[in-house]
């Protein structure tokens, strides 16, 4: 199986080509640079792989939710890349790339929180399965910090800058039920393409021309009078 992956919906910029159980990455926070890294950063893995595009057997990507503006991109690239390859697609919840960055912890939900400023975070729960791979274990949300409830009554993994936005009230809240908080972890493409081995093989692939992104919020800035200016 030859997947390459994206994913761009964060500060974070990355790349992954996984082959027969390989990933190799390319990672860099890199805000507002995900445009000039992302297709240099696939031809150098396509090259140093020695497989050209048209071995490929999907493209992988992640789907938000996230930056309004990465979260466009990726979808936009993996829609051109993948109409031109005549390939198929993965589209991957970032939330879930996120949460893998809590599976190495073998109990516990894993709860991934991105900050979506203006107050919000985006958030879900996952489980981990025996695969190593996570599931989600409930609804994608929008939510204030403060407002996050969680059916779960167990210990809860944290992971994603949600815990670090609005002065960190989600970590706060949850401090008593956290084994372990990661508010610097970021979305991985090598995770969007190990979450993406899953599917192709159940066969869970789309065309890539009804490729949407999941966004979750339509409104993307703040009024001046709720930023507080005349």
């Amino acid at each position: 199986m030859k997947l390459l992956a994206f994913e761009t919906a964060t500060e974070a910029c990355s790349v992954a080509l996984y082959i027969d159980g390989e990933v190799s990455e390319r990672f860099e926070i890199a805000p507002k640079q995900h445009t000039q890294l992302v297709l240099p950063w696939a031809e150098q893995l396509l090259a140093e792989a020695g497989i050209g595009k048209s071995q490929l057997d999907a493209i992988a990507v992640g789907i938000g939710p996230g930056a309004f503006t990465g979260v466009r991109l990726a979808v936009a690239l993996v829609q051109g890349i993948a109409l031109a390859l005549d390939k198929p697609v993965l589209p991957i919840s970032t939330l879930a790339a996120l949460a893998m960055q809590g599976a190495d912890q073998k109990t516990g939900r894993i709860l991934a929180a991105i900050d979506a400023r203006m107050g919000e975070i985006y958030c879900a729960e996952f489980r981990l399965e025996e695969d190593g791979l996570v599931v989600a274990a409930g609804e994608e949300t929008l939510i204030a910090p403060e407002a996050f409830s969680s059916e779960f009554s167990g210990s809860i993994i944290g992971v994603g800058t949600g815990f670090s936005a609005s002065n960190a009230v989600l970590e706060t809240n949850l401090k008593s039920r956290l084994i372990v908080c990661r508010a610097d972890a970021l979305p991985h493409a090598a995770d969007v393409a190990r979450l993406a081995t899953r599917d192709y093989l159940s066969d869970n692939m789309m065309a890539a021309d009804v490729l949407e992104p999941a966004y979750l919020r339509n409104k993307v800035a703040l009024t001046l009078k709720e930023q507080g200016k005349s």
